[in-house]
């Protein structure tokens, strides 16, 4: 009998007896559809039933949100698949998902991502799964969100990207984590002369070079800019590119409670610690101009006894993108916890490397327009003994230890604490003396050979060319811990210290005399020197020096540091709001061996202590699920560096050292649900007493002129967005842009400038800066990428980055007459591919990785200098950024 026939044809229901399980109505002893009623009973009965059907339909979708345990970030794409079959969903850019689990006999979900622990859910009847915390692979990560000062979405008031392990995975290439970086609205990195790890970063338009670091660098919340110069050196940690879980970049103000060089803005690695379950992967990659790097990782996972270990290692050389640019390095990273008791652990890091590398140096357009070798035109090598050389190198070591303990005291209370030493050792190759000949013209090499011919010939035996190494060897050591307590039921103070210690020695060695018996390193009677131009030493002023001896300067600086910090943060529903205030003293030291005598007591300087101190503050209010606003505001200093604190490279203390300060206040829009996302903020920065020190070498007058600016004042201003869009799961789309407004406020002066014999050669009254646009990083930035998974384990993706308005950098002095104007940078565009193919080989998980960068060879000038500031292309010294690379790596997990 059918269902239509059933309902209209006489039919008897059987009786339910009083009393029956579920049931409270009377007895019935039948129940019969008759006559009329019938057509309308089964209509009523059909619409009953398709309801019913749309209810069992309804069950069968199961939804949540996939969120990282300790941030409560949403994990973007995290993998949700139904245990047993081949039916998967990826999270939404909110983390949101739903998953179709009908036809399942008891689904269970399970839920992937990676650098993050597995989980299994049974759905048990359930549509809502809310949020599920999945926790990071490695164990300590608690710790590193609270020392590391990591900025959560929707909650911390601040301008934040972040990029994880899966991103830097498939497009590093053979790239440093600040070209990763540009698709993030307001940077600018590039790779300068395209030697191993001389890549720099400008963040709204803050600078990261020496001298001018306002970009601060840390691993896991650990600053590790250099302390003399705030510059970064991104060669000294090139290896923690493959240990690193997230790249979090903090435009602006940030979230760091301790003080660090961050004008501009933060770039904070976060490092995998030591990884819960037991694997490990080997990864080898090749690519352009002889480009080889293998890396291998294996972590013991958590055993019984509560003790894990993780190691990596890895190997990279290559000939380099440009003559001479030949580098090899070796990478490290070893973690050890234990697990103390539930509430405690204990971590050992160790991340470094050793790495020796050619450089280059800026030349001009015309110069490089006409080098036979293009844009791979390297002007520093030469030739000795037949074989090709480059005298301009960099090499060095730089092991970072931290010991970390986690305390969770009790469910309010917990207390992180992190002990650190950086210890540093290398420096640069150099040619000293008279500049060798060439074996032609200015496109071919030094001839070493000649200039060892011409030492010999030279009747005193003394050297008229020689090479030498400049010397650094740093040490570091600090101690940070963190107090973390609730106050009442929606307050948390943050409370702490940070004390640093930096000791850093610094000379030239004469490596090669080239044939001669010694190198005459007189003393001039100068107390005034730069870096790298002889003045001989004091103390034996009639040094004949040879291969091994300390020559031209010996120094040492010293920095010792003590900080408190006191954060408090509200939340309650949909508002959050923090005060964060900070006070350091910083003390300055300077001993130097070579310009006074060992019985002059100011051969040693007494500390130059400077206060600083930071308070910002900003809040978050969460209008609905999908939208927020948030807003900063915030006021730093920080001390000024060695260079305008001791002047023109001697013990003399500039009296007009002050500390540079900032006031900067934001504000942000942002909204996301599961299939898009946009992120909206304008900023306003106000830089003041900015310093600088700069050197330039005369050859006219064979001198060394040097000159100490000091009182410059910025505005740095803009409009930042980010917007995604994930129109069906296999297809994401990225866009990006920046609009700033960085130029000087003021005219500063009077400025003086030195030469090397410590004369006054000139005053300048005013250095004509105001309205002048900051150079050194275009002011218009755009981004745009599509990744595509054209099958489940096959992943393209493209990326489009746009540079315009950019001028190039002009030293401060150089500003004599508000006529004058920096060189425009030509506007210019790149394009970057990246695939990944994942599939099993021989049982394991295994990973294919292409990538190729500046996929249309495009030529463009990616950094620019312009002495005197004419505005003329004819005269701005340049880097042309690199041409078209690839890397093909496999990579294999166990």
């Amino acid at each position: 009998m059918n269902f239509f026939t059933f309902f209209t044809s006489k039919t008897s229901l059987p009786a339910m007896s009083e009393g029956q399980p579920g049931t409270d109505i009377p007895r019935v002893k039948s129940l019969q559809i008759t006559g009329k009623t019938a057509a309308r009973t089964s209509f009523l009965l059909v619409v009953l039933l398709a309801a019913c059907m749309q209810v069992n339909a309804a069950v069968s979708i199961v939804r949540g949100k996939v969120v990282d345990a300790d941030t409560k970030e949403p994990l973007v794409s995290a993998t949700i698949t139904i245990k047993g079959t081949n039916k998967s969903a990826s999270a939404g850019l909110d983390g949101s998902f739903r998953i179709d689990v009908s036809g399942v006999d008891n689904p269970v979900l399970v839920f992937t991502y990676l650098g993050y622990v597995s989980q299994e859910i049974t759905v048990a009847g359930k549509t809502d799964l809310g949020e599920i915390a999945l926790k990071s692979a490695s164990t300590g990560m608690s710790e590193v969100v609270v020392n590391g000062d990591v900025a959560i979405d929707r909650k911390t008031p601040v301008a934040v990207t972040t990029i994880g392990a899966q991103y830097i995975e498939e497009h590093i290439g053979t790239q440093d984590i600040p070209e990763l970086l540009n698709i993030v609205p307001g940077v600018y990195a590039t790779q300068q002369g395209g030697g191993y790890g001389d890549s720099r970063i400008s963040i709204r338009g803050f600078s990261s070079e020496s001298g001018n670091g306002n970009v601060a660098y840390t691993i896991n919340g650990i600053p590790v800019n250099d302390p003399e110069t705030g510059a970064i050196y991104w060669s000294d940690f090139s290896g923690v590119t493959d240990v690193t879980s997230s790249i979090q970049v903090q435009r602006g103000l940030g979230a760091s409670k301790v003080i660090v060089p961050s004008f501009g803005g933060t770039i904070n690695i976060t490092s995998r610690s030591t990884d819960m379950q037991q694997g490990g992967y080997v990864w080898q990659t090749t690519g352009s101009d002889g480009f080889e790097k293998t890396a291998v990782l294996v972590s013991t996972g958590v055993n019984s006894n509560g003790w894990a270990a993780t190691i990596e290692g890895s190997r990279t050389s290559g000939n380099g993108d440009a003559d001479g640019l030949n580098f090899l390095a070796y990478n490290y990273f070893v973690n050890i916890s234990k697990i103390l008791t539930p509430n405690q652990t204990l971590s050992f890091n160790l991340i470094g490397g050793d790495q020796h590398h050619g450089e280059r140096f800026e030349e001009s357009i015309l110069d490089y327009q006409q080098a036979p070798q293009g844009i791979r035109w390297n002007a520093g090598v030469g030739v000795k003994d037949g074989e090709q050389i480059n005298p301009y190198t960099n090499f060095f070591s730089e092991p970072f230890l931290s010991l970390n303990h986690d305390w969770t005291i009790n469910d309010k209370s917990s207390l992180s604490t992190e002990f650190y030493g950086i210890f540093g050792s290398g420096g640069g190759g150099e040619i000293g003396g008279a500049t060798p000949s060439r074996i032609s013209n200015l496109y071919s090499p030094y001839d070493f050979t000649a200039a060892e011919q011409a030492n010999a010939a030279n009747p005193d035996g003394s050297a008229l060319t020689w090479l030498y190494n400049s010397h650094d060897i740093t040490n570091w050591f600090g101690l940070r811990s963190t107090f973390k307590t609730m106050l009442g039921k929606y307050t948390t103070l943050q409370a702490g210290v940070d004390l640093r210690y930096y000791h850093g020695l610094h000379y030239e060695e004469l490596t090669d005399p080239l044939g001669a018996n010694y190198v005459l390193d007189a003393y001039t009677g100068a107390k005034s020197t730069a870096e790298g131009e002889s003045a001989g030493n004091i103390n034996n002023p009639n040094n004949m020096a040879v291969a091994g001896d300390k020559i031209n300067y010996d120094d040492e600086d010293y920095e010792l540091s003590e900080s408190a910090f006191a954060q408090a943060e509200y939340s309650k529903d949909k508002f959050t709001a923090f005060l964060t205030a900070t006070a350091e003293n910083s003390g300055l030291k300077r001993v130097d061996y070579f310009n006074y005598l060992n019985s002059d007591p100011e051969q040693k300087t007494p500390y130059v202590n400077f206060g600083s101190f930071q308070l910002k503050g900003g809040a978050n209010y969460n209008l609905n699920d999908q939208m927020n606003v948030y807003a900063n505001i915030g006021y730093l200093t920080k001390p000024p560096y060695y260079a305008s604190v001791f002047e023109n490279y001697t013990n003399q203390i500039n009296k007009m050292a002050v500390d540079e300060k900032l006031f900067s206040y934001e504000l942000g829009y942002g909204y996301k649900s599961s299939g898009f996302s946009a992120k909206v903020d304008l900023y306003r920065t106000a830089y003041k007493d900015r310093s600088d020190q700069s050197a330039e070498y005369d050859p006219a007058t064979n001198q060394q002129y040097s000159a100490n600016v000091t009182g410059v004042d910025e505005l740095h201003q803009g409009l930042e967005a980010v917007l995604i869009w994930k129109p069906i799961k296999e297809i994401t789309l990225r866009g990006s842009g920046s609009f700033g407004d960085y130029y000087y406020t003021n005219n500063p002066g009077p400025t003086s400038v030195f030469n090397n014999q410590e004369k006054l050669v000139e005053t300048i009254p005013v250095i004509d800066l105001k309205n002048e646009k900051i150079g050194d990083a275009p002011q218009t930035t755009a981004s745009m990428s599509l990744d595509v998974n054209v099958l489940p384990q096959v992943k393209l993706g493209v990326i489009w980055n746009y540079f315009g308005n950019y001028t190039a950098n002009v030293p401060f002095e150089d500003y004599t007459s508000p006529d004058l104007h920096p060189y425009k940078v030509p506007d210019y565009s790149l394009w970057t591919f990246a695939g990944t193919w994942r599939f099993k080989m021989a049982g394991f998980d295994s990973e294919l990785i292409g990538t190729i960068t500046n996929l249309l060879n495009t030529k463009y000038i990616s950094d620019a200098t312009d002495a005197g500031a004419t505005g003329l292309a004819s005269n701005a010294e340049v880097y042309y950024g690199l041409g078209r690379l690839f890397t093909t790596g496999l990579k294999v997990k166990f």
